[in-house]
């Protein structure tokens, strides 16, 4: 009978866009978990990197070479997927197996500009990681940067590597925040293709969005 830990190899290989064999993402991935000898250690080590030091934009790339890890590493700027895909691809990098979670979420607070521009608060194939780790998938959710939780009173994901670490419900006043509203599953690389068509059919504007 086939296990989940026999299919792990699966989400330690090298894709397009999770170039995590690039020579960018292999010297991050060293320098970040050099010192640490347990996965868990580098895992948390890559991820508060990658939520803090990568800044966050709300603006997906229409092409599938926007969401390359080490176009996004090099940039250190995404949205939500981008971000994903540098942990996974850091990960990957240094033999942790990990692979892309999809879902669907509302933000109460996302901002008036952008909601005239979406059409709505829903955003649809919100991306985030799952690491294997202690023998698990541990959701990591490095999307929101510090400066950004600090400026705006919200909840910053934090990642402890046992547990999963995902968008808070609340912001730090008690407001709704963030409501998961579907899960769309996981994948071993990015599905470019159903990301674009889910914004064509969410999105009245879908040229302003994808950009």
């Amino acid at each position: 009978m086939t296990t989940e830990r026999d299919n792990l190899d699966l989400y330690l290989k090298p894709t397009f866009v999770i170039d995590s064999d690039s020579k960018a993402i292999k010297e991050k991935a060293t320098m970040l978990t050099e010192k640490y000898n347990s996965q868990k250690e580098k895992a948390k080590e890559m991820f508060y990197f990658v939520r803090d030091k990568i800044k966050y934009s709300p603006y997906p790339p229409s092409s599938i070479e926007g969401y390359r890890a080490s176009k996004t590493l090099q940039r250190r700027e995404g949205y939500c997927v981008q971000k994903a895909v540098v942990l996974t691809a850091l990960a990957r990098a240094v033999s942790i197996p990990a692979r892309l979670g999809f879902a669907d979420i509302r933000n109460h607070l996302a901002p008036k500009k952008l909601i005239e521009i979406m059409g709505t608060n829903i955003f649809v194939y919100h991306g985030y990681s799952e690491l294997w780790l202690n023998n698990k998938w541990v959701k990591a959710t490095p999307v929101f940067n510090i400066e950004m939780c600090n400026k705006f009173d919200l909840k910053p994901v934090e990642f402890n590597g046992v547990t999963d670490a995902i968008f808070h419900e609340k912001n730090k006043k008690g407001e709704p925040h963030i409501e998961y509203i579907k899960y769309h599953g996981t994948y071993a690389d990015l599905p470019f293709k159903e990301i674009i068509q889910a914004f064509i059919d969410q999105y009245p504007v879908t040229s302003k969005l994808v950009r």
